[in-house]
């Protein structure tokens, strides 16, 4: 039987169905998601597209849910709203070992709903499972006497953090955000016809657009300087409290700037922010969708080196200062390299010297150097990932002798 990718079935992506994998850990997956299935329908009207929880299709297998009444990626967003990333690496190599335990249910339940209802085509904006949801299309397209829709795994990391976290040297297509994730895939024996770049990581649309006519005004309608240097700080959906560490070194070493906190769906959060009595103007938000106005309306980002804040203060044109240490999530210690690499922002070891590092970006002209390098990364990947997944469709996928992914 012929895989996605060795399969010769051609279809319009504008008549397709197509299947978008994310789930909810830590929230950048499902926002992926959501950005990609907002263009997809601008750009193909008549595709239909079904948003699918990995974690809800094999909530049978989620063994600590069982086991505890909590999801396991309810358990990782707790650690990351409580700042215990560094439990982060552990975690990982325990969802390692489970995922290889329930591997053989997992597809077996995977191919059951496939083979009911089979899509045009697969993509998963997620790590760890790709496994799983290849060999879950090769056997539902067993039991189907017939070619497997092709799956594309669009990387939501700059880079892989192998062994088996986002690449499989499988016969399925690869979108990298960065030269570096390309070459990983060639390592690990991936044909380079299999692999796509964009310019970058997925960012929501909404991020492209300035929402406003005069940055001055709107600072002052939230009780902001109208020229006051100005930081966002945020932490993903979950926030953090290392965003209170922050505000109280600003306080003790740097009034002359102003920041905006942006503490997701952490309300203890919050509440404890807009408490206290800052010596700099700041504006404290809860979870909003209005994250690309907030951005905007700063001069430069302050937070975790994920790939989805980094990658949307990129595209609002902010310097970014992130954080490096031993508390660092594992897979997200290539995005400080990757930043000073490009000169797209600053990385301190503590931000408990974030008030050296502001003053820092802002002498001089730094923040310009930063601006115009900024300026010159392109990232347009949520716009070029449609055109990518109708090439696949209407051109067929290409094939792949098996033996040379088996390195």
């Amino acid at each position: 039987m012929g895989s996605g990718a060795g399969g010769k079935m051609r279809r319009r992506l504008e008549q397709a169905q197509v299947e978008l994998i994310y789930f909810d850990a830590g929230g950048g997956h499902r926002a992926s998601a959501v950005a990609l299935a907002t263009v997809l329908a601008a750009q193909f009207p008549g595709v239909r597209v079904a948003m699918v929880n990995l974690r809800e299709r094999l909530d049978k297998l989620d063994y600590l849910r069982r086991c505890t009444g909590v999801k396991l990626e309810n358990f990782y967003n707790a650690l990351l709203r409580k700042g215990l990333a560094v439990g982060i690496g552990p975690m990982l190599r325990v969802l390692h070992l489970l995922v290889r335990e329930m591997h053989p249910r997992m597809v077996r339940m995977l191919a059951e709903g496939w083979a009911r209802h089979r899509p045009d085509l697969v993509v998963s904006l997620i790590p760890h499972f790709n496994r799983s949801l290849f060999e879950g299309l090769e056997a539902a397209a067993r039991i189907r006497r017939e070619a497997a829709p092709p799956l594309v795994t669009v990387m939501t990391d700059l880079a892989d953090y192998p062994p088996h976290f986002w690449i499989e040297p499988q016969e399925q297509f690869l979108v990298c955000g960065t030269g570096t994730a390309a070459r990983q895939a060639l390592a690990l024996g991936f044909p380079a016809h299999l692999i796509l770049r964009s310019s970058g990581m997925i960012v929501r649309p909404e991020f492209y657009r300035v929402p406003f006519d005069s940055r001055a005004a709107e600072r002052a309608k939230l009780g902001l300087e109208q020229d006051r240097p100005t930081g966002v700080v945020m932490f993903g959906g979950c926030g953090s409290r290392r965003m209170e560490l922050i505000a109280e070194a600003v306080a003790d070493g740097n009034r002359e700037v102003q920041l905006i906190f942006a503490c997701g769906r952490n309300d203890g959060l919050a509440q404890r922010l807009a408490a206290r009595r800052l010596p700099y103007p700041h504006f404290v938000v809860g979870f909003t969708e209005a994250m690309p106005y907030f951005m905007r309306l700063a001069d430069f980002f302050i937070g975790k080196p994920g790939p989805g804040s980094i990658s949307e203060a990129l595209v609002c044109g902010l310097p970014v200062i992130v954080e490096r240490n031993r508390l660092t999530m594992p897979h997200e210690r290539f995005n400080t390299d990757w930043l000073r690499q490009h000169q797209l922002g600053l990385v301190v070891s503590s931000f408990t010297t974030i008030d050296r590092a502001i003053a820092h970006l802002l002498e001089g002209k730094r923040l310009d150097h930063y601006r115009r390098r900024i300026a010159a990364h392109h990232n347009q990947a949520v716009f070029e990932i449609p055109r990518m997944l109708e090439a696949i469709l209407e051109a067929g996928a290409p094939s792949a002798p098996r033996a040379s992914l088996s390195a």
